[in-house]
C-alpha cells in the first residue's frame, strides 16, 4: 500500500529537522573554540594592561628584567622559547619521519605493534617525569660526555662557543633535546597515520615501473604524504612551544640573552611557572601577563607562517590533519 501523503510529509520534515539541529550543533561546538580562544586572549590582554601602557613595543625588545626597579622585557625569553623549539625540531623530525616509515613501509607485523605501543607509552608519560628524568640522568649524562666533544671540535662556532660548557649542566641544548623526545610521539604517530592513507596504487605504479622499494618510499610515499607530514611537524613544534614543567627543569632559568647553546637560559612558559608565586608588586604581575600574551602570539604567528609555507611550498599531495 502507498504511504499517506501526510506521513511521508510528518518524516521528511522530521529529517530536515534533524539535520538542521545536527549542522546547528556542531556549528556551535566549532564556534565555541574560537571563543575560548578569543577569551583567554582577552582576560590575558587586560591583565596585561599596566605592563603594556609602561613599557609598549620596548618590552618586546629589552632584555632587562629588573623586579625591584619594576623593569621588564621578554627578550630572552622570546628567544629561548623559538631556539628551543627549533633545537627540538632539529632533532626530532628526522628521528620521528624515519620511525613513521620504518613502521608503515618496512617493520614486520611482529615488531610493529609493539613498536607503535612504545610510541604511545612515551607520548603518555608526564611532562614532569621527563623533566625528573633529565635533570637527573640525561643532564649528567650530556655533561660528560656531549658537552665537552662538542666544545672542543665545533668551539668556533657561536653556538657552541665559550669555555663554560662543562661549568653547566643545565642550559639550552638540553632543554631543545627533552622538547625532542616530547615531539617525537606527537610527530611519528600523525606521520604515522599520514603515510598509512596514502593509496596502495601509489606504490604498485611505482613498483610496476621498476622503481626500488627506497624510490617507491621517496617518490610514491613521502612526496604524496609531504603536506600531511609538515602538519604534523607544525602539532610537534606547538607542543615544544607551550612546554612547560620539563624545560624548567633542564635549563636553568636564567633570564639572559647569550647565542651559546651551552649557557642557562629561559622560555616564556618556564619564566611564568617559576616567576608567578614571587611576583610581589601589580606591574610584576602584569609582565607575566604580558609573557602570557606574547607567548600566545609567538604559537599564533608561528602556526600562520607554518600555513603560509605549506601553501607556497608544498605543492599538492595529502592535506595536512588537523
Amino acid at each position: 500500500m502507498n504511504e499517506p501523503a501526510i506521513t511521508r510529509d510528518l518524516k521528511m520534515t522530521h529529517g530536515q529537522f534533524g539535520d538542521r539541529a545536527f549542522k546547528w550543533l556542531t556549528l556551535l561546538m566549532a564556534f565555541s573554540v574560537f571563543v575560548l580562544i578569543a577569551l583567554i586572549g582577552y582576560e590575558l590582554f587586560v591583565g596585561s594592561k599596566p605592563a603594556i601602557h609602561k613599557f609598549g613595543w620596548h618590552f618586546l625588545v629589552s632584555s632587562d628584567w629588573d623586579p625591584g626597579n619594576d623593569i621588564y622585557g621578554a627578550l630572552p625569553f622570546v628567544f629561548g622559547t623559538v631556539v628551543s623549539s627549533l633545537i627540538a625540531l632539529v632533532i626530532a623530525v628526522p628521528i620521528s619521519v624515519a620511525t613513521a616509515v620504518y613502521l608503515t613501509e618496512l617493520a614486520p607485523l611482529w615488531l610493529r605493534q609493539p613498536l607503535i605501543m612504545f610510541i604511545e607509552l612515551l607520548a603518555a608519560i608526564p611532562s614532569v617525569i621527563l623533566g625528573f628524568w633529565g635533570l637527573f640522568i640525561m643532564v649528567p649524562w650530556l655533561h660528560l660526555h656531549l658537552y665537552p666533544p662538542l666544545g672542543a671540535t665545533l668551539g668556533f662556532l657561536p653556538i657552541f662557543h665559550g669555555s663554560d660548557y662543562g661549568k653547566y649542566y643545565n642550559c639550552m641544548l638540553a632543554a631543545g633535546i627533552i622538547l625532542a623526545i616530547m615531539a617525537i610521539p606527537i610527530i611519528t604517530s600523525v606521520s604515522r597515520e599520514i603515510l598509512r592513507s596514502v593509496p596502495s596504487l601509489q606504490r604498485e605504479a611505482a613498483y610496476a615501473l621498476g622503481a626500488t622499494r627506497w624510490e617507491v618510499t621517496r617518490i610514491a610515499v613521502l612526496s604524496y604524504a609531504r603536506k600531511g607530514i609538515f602538519g604534523a611537524v607544525i602539532l610537534g613544534l606547538g607542543r615544544a612551544l607551550g612546554e612547560t614543567m620539563a624545560v624548567t627543569m633542564v635549563i636553568g632559568n636564567l633570564p639572559q640573552f647569550k647565542l651559546s647553546l651551552f649557557q642557562p637560559a629561559s622560555t616564556l612558559a618556564s619564566w611564568i611557572a617559576t616567576q608567578f608565586s614571587e611576583a610581589t608588586s601589580d606591574l610584576f604581575y602584569s609582565a607575566l601577563f604580558e609573557l602570557g600574551l606574547v607567548l600566545m602570539g609567538v604559537t599564533v604567528l608561528v602556526n600562520i607562517i607554518a600555513q603560509l609555507l605549506l601553501k607556497t611550498f608544498a605543492g599538492p599531495g595529502v592535506k595536512p590533519q588537523h
